[in-house]
């Protein structure tokens, strides 16, 4: 197996089984020259999805210095969430207000407003896709028909079919020369990337196992919904509650850290084995389980064990570490940033829960540590993606963003159904959970329905075996 790489579909059976695809063939067999913005040096930039990470991705993408670059459309469902991401943006970046020109007649709200805001936009100029995951291969494509390069968040799919048809458009985007980056920033962290090379230069040995924890006090909840709003509006509010949305809080929340013990291995999983309960979700109507414990394997048979808990009142800890055959390493220490990045000899890593627990220079099992302060690898990725804009070098995350997505679905579904899900299991799972969310309408149903008993279903491990509800 190559290289952090799974036997997929060829592309002949992704497009057999993603017709939608077809509609991108407007600009099939064109590779755009290299230019962006019509022949400007200035790059436009309109955000889809004006939430907390896709305000902070167009703040990021204010921030690069490589060349002019300029908000000029945002779009959401939601009108007062576009309302406060821009008033967020002029607050948080007031020496980039030159940069931000988003007038009322560019703010777009309804399922159609990514279309509205990619108008705004010519071939070479950039769109961030940040809603909900579930609208990302629809938003995806009508992006490559118009010729830009895109910003897209994790997770890019939430299930198999998603996860084949996003490969797809990645191949057709690389085709016409267009960039695009993925949102799993961790791969573009200056000490991250060192120590994938010490790892790989022997430093720790083979590894032989990884642990990863994400223990949280909550989140992914969803209490009754409220008077005055569609069960389909209520669930994008909540979006992390429902599986088909977002994939929930395993493949919202724990992707990264899956993805970047993945990247350490030079592996993906083969297949996951897990446990996983709900305990106490109180009134809540949402999908997911208080706890996730996985076992992944990879080819050689080593073992990542990911803790996930999303519960109030217990211990929480946000870390990743690699165990080899002559040391250790810690991955993350306890945030995404800074990750703290570290090798030790033997096996006792010391555990680094708030800020004001301080790496010890003077522990004799210490063998290196990645100087501080360390650079924001979510300001990296957009720098790195600019870069490549401007320079036309090649610049396409999409594959192993999928692959990571579907790394973490596979987690997910042991899980949900209590089987030992292998990742060619997970590529070929034929349950799409929203098959129709490219014809949603504000007004319309969702493809989640309550139950007679007032409440959406659950996963329910060993009853419900072949689909996670």
């Amino acid at each position: 197996m190559n290289a952090l790489s799974s036997p997929v579909l060829s592309r002949r059976d992704f497009l057999k089984h993603s017709s939608q695809v077809a509609a991108v063939s407007a600009l099939a067999g064109v590779t755009l020259p290299h230019v962006h913005a019509a022949g400007s040096d200035l790059i436009r930039v309109a955000l889809v999805g004006c939430g907390g990470r896709g305000t902070g991705a167009a703040g990021q993408a204010l921030s690069t210095t490589s060349g002019p670059i300029k908000l000029v459309a945002m779009a959401d469902v939601f009108p007062e969430k576009l309302k406060a991401s821009l008033e967020r943006l002029a607050r948080q970046y007031p020496r980039q207000a030159a940069q931000i020109g988003v007038p009322a007649e560019r703010q777009f709200i309804g399922f159609d407003g990514y279309k509205a805001a990619m108008d705004c936009l010519k071939p070479g100029d950039v769109v961030i896709l940040a809603t909900p995951p579930a609208f990302r291969w629809v938003m995806f494509q009508h992006a490559i028909a118009k010729g830009l390069h895109v910003f897209m968040e994790k997770p890019v799919s939430v299930d198999g079919p998603t996860t084949r048809r996003m490969i797809a458009l990645g191949e057709k985007a690389q085709e016409q020369n267009l960039k695009v980056g993925v949102g799993l920033m961790v791969r573009h962290c200056e000490g991250r990337k060192e120590l994938y090379q010490r790892i790989r230069d022997g430093q720790i040995g083979d590894i032989v196992t990884m642990r990863a924890y994400r223990m949280g006090s909550g989140g992914g909840t969803a209490p009754p919904k409220p008077e005055g709003i569609s069960e389909l509006m209520y669930q994008i509010s909540k979006f992390h509650a429902f599986l088909w949305l977002s994939g929930g809080v395993f493949s919202d929340y724990y992707i990264h850290q899956i993805d970047e013990c993945s990247w350490m291995k030079e592996a993906w999983p083969v297949e996951a084995m897990a446990v996983g309960g709900r305990h106490y979700r109180g009134d809540s109507l949402d999908q997911n389980f208080d706890t996730y414990s996985v076992q992944y394997t990879y080819p050689d048979g080593s073992k990542l064990h990911y803790e996930g808990r999303n519960m109030p009142g217990v211990h929480n800890e946000f870390a990743s570490y690699a165990h080899g055959t002559k040391g250790s390493a810690v991955i993350t220490t306890r945030a995404h940033h800074p990750g703290q990045v570290r090798i030790y000899e033997g096996q006792k890593i010391p555990r680094i829960l708030t800020p004001r627990d301080q790496i010890d220079p003077a522990d004799k099992n210490l063998r290196w540590a990645f100087p501080q302060p360390e650079k924001n690898p979510q300001q990296l990725e957009w720098d790195h993606l600019i870069a490549a804009i401007r320079q036309d070098r090649p610049f396409n995350e999409v594959k192993r963003g999928a692959e990571a997505s579907l790394v973490a679905c596979m987690g997910r579904m042991a899980a949900h159904t209590g089987q030992i899900i292998t990742f060619d299991q997970m590529l070929h799972c034929e349950h799409e959970f929203a098959p129709g969310v490219d014809t949603l309408t504000m007004d319309g149903p969702s493809p989640l329905q309550l139950g007679p008993d007032g409440k959406y279903p659950v996963p329910r491990p060993g009853i419900e075996t072949k689909r996670e509800y």
